[in-house]
């Protein structure tokens, strides 16, 4: 029987077992991880009537692969989206929550009325935002950085009081070196057809909503454990062996041998659908110009913190969604969502759930303070910006070290060779957040490519020779 080996247990190898198994062709898939569960950094916690989520909370629709995936197995009804609320988004300034202007697309505004009643830029600031309407257009050739970008195209004001922390939420990352056309390439195709980005953000709004689309993120009814949950019961019995860490990967014949803790696979083909400097140290003997470029790929270290409160301990109330802190306000804080607010079933009647961001690439050193100092450090932004000087009911820290890939500039450029060279290699595939996209859709995309390249490399009618697993 032909055998299939994933390495990583995380949504994007999960996304490739289930796509093996589906495909049949007798084929036999063994998932590999060598942590006692399945998920990466998704996990979820019930404690007290709230349901604490020590990762991602939600996925985009937008993307459509996780979505689809759910569909496939019958998973539809499980999922919930967003509540009916109030869904802005507000940015600190000056030590004061302001709401992003209706109709701000993440970079540009597409409402200028909106633009020129809202208190969080200066009249400079937005008259300055307005050149983008008759600057001429940049070099089509490279790349750029979003911060260049956004200066060249918007100005200062723009990329400090909205681009910068926004994207600091969804990336943990430096606008100074992340990569436009990594990260945001709409924004390269709207100054490329229109021009400037206001007027293309404006065409396209006719057909869709540019802003920040809060109705189009779903979770799973349990949380996003319960959607990695969920997702393993589909696979067959014995397909899943936790607690088996990957050691050694080797080339063996037509096919390949997967060292682990305890057991040898010999496997007609792999997919590594781990951190792309753990498939580096894994693929040096294989292919070491693979394992260069794939170690090249950096990664930016963060932690979570999650405080539960009675309503009556927030003065201020919640307002939106959530909030975000530019860098030059010089807090702790990157970002703080409202989960209670979000998403029903996330706390008990009369009582609140935040969810602080910390660290990233711009504060890695916040990222190694113990417990008590980083909880200190989060409770002290939020008496100052929401005004709660309660103790929390309830706190939660998660740490997440190396676990957001920076797409720093040229890394389309750096993908490209990596995915060349792993073609040249028999009976390899590599998935996972490093390559094309960081978020949960991208990452079952990235796995059900990968997956779906071993089936076309290795045909139903081939078998390399007889698989076996030795204990």
């Amino acid at each position: 029987m032909k055998r299939v080996a994933v390495v990583g247990g995380g949504v994007a190898g999960l996304a490739a077992a289930l796509r093996l198994v589906e495909a049949g062709r007798g084929l036999e898939v063994v998932l590999l991880d060598a942590n006692d569960r399945l998920g990466g950094t998704i996990a979820t916690e019930r404690s007290g009537g709230f349901l604490i989520e020590a990762g991602a909370d939600a996925f985009i629709t937008e993307k459509p692969w996780a979505v689809a995936l759910c569909a496939r197995l019958g998973l539809e009804r499980r999922l919930v989206g967003t509540r009916p609320d109030d869904r802005r988004v507000h940015i600190v300034r000056g030590g004061r929550l302001v709401p992003v202007p209706e109709g701000f697309a993440l970079l540009a505004p597409t409402d200028l009325w909106n633009l020129a009643g809202s208190p969080l830029f200066s009249w400079h600031g937005k008259l300055r935002m307005l050149l983008d309407l008759v600057l001429p257009r940049g070099s089509a050739e490279g790349d750029e950085s979003i911060a260049a970008f956004v200066r060249r195209r918007l100005g200062r004001e723009a990329l400090e009081r909205v681009a910068e922390p926004l994207l600091g939420g969804i990336y943990t990352g430096d606008a100074e070196r992340l990569s436009l056309r990594a990260t945001m390439p709409r924004f390269v195709e709207l100054e490329r057809r229109h021009g400037s980005l206001i007027r293309g953000l404006r065409a396209t709004a006719r057909t869709r909503d540019a802003g920040a689309r809060y109705s189009l993120f779903m979770t799973h009814a349990d949380g996003m454990g319960g959607l990695v949950a969920d997702l393993a019961r589909r696979l067959p019995e014995g397909v899943v062996r936790l607690g088996s860490r990957v050691e050694r990967l080797a080339r063996e014949g037509d096919g390949w041998r997967v060292v682990t803790t305890g057991a040898v696979h010999d496997v007609d083909a792999v997919v590594v659908a781990v951190p792309s400097y753990v498939a580096a140290s894994l693929l040096a003997e294989v292919d070491p110009t693979l394992a260069h470029g794939l170690a090249a790929i950096e990664y930016a270290s963060s932690a979570i913190v999650t405080l539960a409160y009675r309503g009556t301990d927030l003065p201020r109330g919640l307002a939106g969604f959530g909030f975000v802190v530019p860098s030059i306000e010089q807090r702790s804080i990157l970002a703080c969502s409202y989960p209670s607010r979000k998403f029903d079933g996330r706390a008990p009647e009369g009582h609140e759930l935040l969810r602080a961001f910390v660290g990233g690439a711009l504060r890695p050193e916040l990222v190694d303070l113990d417990d008590a100092a980083l909880r200190a450090a989060v409770e002290a932004d939020l008496a100052a910006l929401l005004g709660v000087t309660a103790r929390p009911a309830l706190v939660r820290v998660h740490r997440h070290r190396r676990a957001m890939p920076q797409y720093q500039v040229g890394h389309e450029a750096r993908v490209a060779a990596i995915e060349a060279r792993t073609a040249a290699v028999p009976g390899l595939a590599l998935a996972g957040a490093a390559y094309r996209g960081v978020g949960v859709p991208d990452c079952v995309r990235s796995g059900e490519a990968a997956a779906d390249a071993v089936l076309a490399a290795r045909p139903e009618t081939h078998v390399s020779g007889r698989s076996q697993t030795r204990a």
